[in-house]
C-alpha cells in the first residue's frame, strides 16, 4: 500500500551565484520544513546539496569547473530532481523571495505575465538582485505553466512607513517617481514581529529595534509590530556597513571619485557592493567569522566600525520611535556572534540596555538583564517560512490550492 501524498509548498531564493530552496509539508494551517538546500557556485563550480530538516544529507552532486552551468541549468536540475525523487509530494505552488516591490506591490502577489512584466520594470531599482529573483519565475512558467507561483517582497513590510520616513530631501517630483526610502529585509522583520509575542508582550506591543545582521545588514524600528523606519533606503546599500557593501556614504564621495578618479557608474557599483564594508576596511575578508579569528589590526578596526555604526543607528531609530522598550538581534551575525552583540550594546546603558554576560554567551534567547529598562533578545529569523506562509495563504485565498490540506 502506497503512502498518501503530502501537499507541499516550495520556496526559492535566487542569488547571483546560488539558488537556495526549501520544501515545506502542509499540515492543515501549519507548515513543517522537510527539505532544504542549495545549488551554489553557479557559473564556476556548481554544487548541489539537499538536506533533511535535521541536517542529514539527502542528496548531493557537483559539476567541478563547469562555468557553462547557468541559472536555468540549476533550476532545471532542481525541478527534475523534485519530480523524480519527491513522488509522495503534491506541490501546491512555489514562493519566491523578491528584493524589490517598488510602489506597486505592498503584499505578496500571484505571478502572472503582467506581474512579471511589472517586476521587470523594477530591475533598475535593484539591478544586482532583481534579475536573479525573477529568472526562476520565468523558467518555471515555461516548464510548469500549471504550477502557481507567488512573489514575496522584501520591501512590502515597510510599504506603510510614514510618508516623512520615506522621503529624501530631493525635489518632490523625484519622490513621486519612486526615489524614496523603501527599506529591505522585510520578510525577516515580519517573521520576528510574528514570533515576538511568544517571548515578550512588551517588545511585541512596544517600541522595538530589530537588528538583521548578516552579510547584508540593516535595522528596523517596530512600533507594535509594524515597521515605521529602517536603516536601508532606496537601495540595499544604505545604512550600516555589511560584508562587502559600504552602508551609508556621503554622496559627495561619489562625486569626488567620479571627478578626480574617473570612476563611472559600473566602477562605483563594484566598489560599493563588492569591495567595501568589512572586506574593504579589513583588507582581509567580508566574513565576520574570519575577522574574529584574525589578530590583524585592520580586522579589529572593521569590527569596531561595524559595531560603532550600528550603535549610532540604534540611537537614530530610538529617536524615531520616541523611546525604546527592546532590541532584537537576528540573522547570521546577530544570532551567532555574542562578542559582536556585546560590542554593539557597550555604552548603550543610557537607553536602558544592559546585557547579561552569561545569557549572551549562551545565545539567549533573552540576553539582557531582567531588571534593565530595555529588553535585549537574540532570536532566529526564518524568511523561508515567512515566504511559505504567504504562499500558502495566497494560494488558498485565490482558489489555487485547497482550503484545507488533504493530509490534515
Amino acid at each position: 500500500m502506497h503512502p498518501a501524498p503530502h501537499d507541499a509548498v516550495a520556496v526559492l531564493n535566487a542569488g547571483s551565484s546560488s539558488l537556495k530552496f526549501s520544501l515545506f509539508d502542509v499540515q492543515g494551517d501549519a507548515l513543517q520544513l522537510e527539505l532544504h538546500g542549495q545549488i551554489d557556485g553557479i557559473g564556476s563550480s556548481p554544487h548541489f546539496i539537499v538536506k533533511h530538516a535535521d541536517g542529514r544529507v539527502r542528496a548531493q552532486q557537483a559539476w567541478p569547473g563547469d562555468a557553462s552551468f547557468g541559472h536555468d541549468d540549476a533550476l532545471d536540475h532542481l525541478l527534475d530532481w523534485v519530480r523524480r525523487e519527491l513522488t509522495r509530494h503534491t506541490l501546491l505552488g512555489v514562493g519566491h523571495r523578491v528584493v524589490h516591490g517598488g510602489l506597486q506591490f505592498s503584499a505578496p502577489a500571484l505571478v502572472t505575465p503582467p506581474v512579471l512584466d511589472a517586476l521587470q520594470r523594477l530591475v533598475p531599482l535593484a539591478p544586482l538582485h532583481q534579475p536573479h529573483n525573477l529568472a526562476p519565475m520565468a523558467r518555471i512558467a515555461q516548464r510548469r505553466p500549471d504550477l502557481p507561483q507567488v512573489a514575496c517582497f522584501d520591501t512590502a513590510f515597510h510599504h506603510h512607513n510614514p510618508e516623512l520616513a520615506q522621503m529624501f530631501a530631493l525635489p518632490h517630483a523625484l519622490h513621486e517617481q519612486g526615489v524614496r526610502r523603501y527599506g529591505f529585509h522585510g520578510l525577516s522583520y515580519e517573521y520576528i514581529a510574528s514570533v515576538l509575542p511568544r517571548f515578550s508582550a512588551r517588545a511585541a506591543a512596544g517600541r522595538t529595534v530589530v537588528l538583521h545582521l548578516g552579510n547584508g545588514a540593516s535595522l528596523c524600528a517596530l512600533q507594535a509590530g509594524r515597521s515605521i523606519a529602517s536603516s536601508m533606503a532606496f537601495s540595499a546599500l544604505d545604512g550600516v556597513p555589511m560584508g562587502t557593501r559600504s552602508g551609508a556614504v556621503d554622496p559627495g564621495v561619489m562625486i569626488y571619485l567620479m571627478n578626480q578618479q574617473g570612476l563611472d557608474a559600473r566602477a562605483l557599483e563594484r566598489l560599493l557592493y563588492h569591495e567595501s564594508g568589512l572586506l574593504g576596511v579589513s583588507g582581509i575578508s567580508g566574513d565576520m567569522r574570519v575577522l574574529q579569528g584574525s589578530g590583524k589590526p585592520r580586522a579589529r578596526l572593521a569590527i569596531d566600525l561595524f559595531a560603532y555604526r550600528i550603535r549610532r543607528e540604534i540611537g537614530s531609530l530610538a529617536a524615531a520611535l520616541g523611546g525604546l522598550d527592546a532590541i532584537v538581534f537576528t540573522a547570521g551575525i546577530g544570532e551567532n556572534a555574542p562578542q559582536v552583540r556585546e560590542q554593539v550594546c557597550a555604552g548603550l546603558d543610557w537607553l536602558g540596555i544592559e546585557l547579561d554576560a552569561r545569557a549572551n554567551a549562551s545565545g539567549g534567547p533573552r540576553i539582557g538583564r531582567a531588571a534593565s529598562r530595555c529588553e535585549a533578545w537574540a532570536l532566529a529569523t526564518n524568511e523561508e517560512l515567512m515566504i511559505a506562509r504567504h504562499t500558502l495563504q495566497l494560494l488558498r485565498a485565490s482558489g489555487a490550492a485547497p482550503p484545507v490540506s488533504s493530509t490534515a
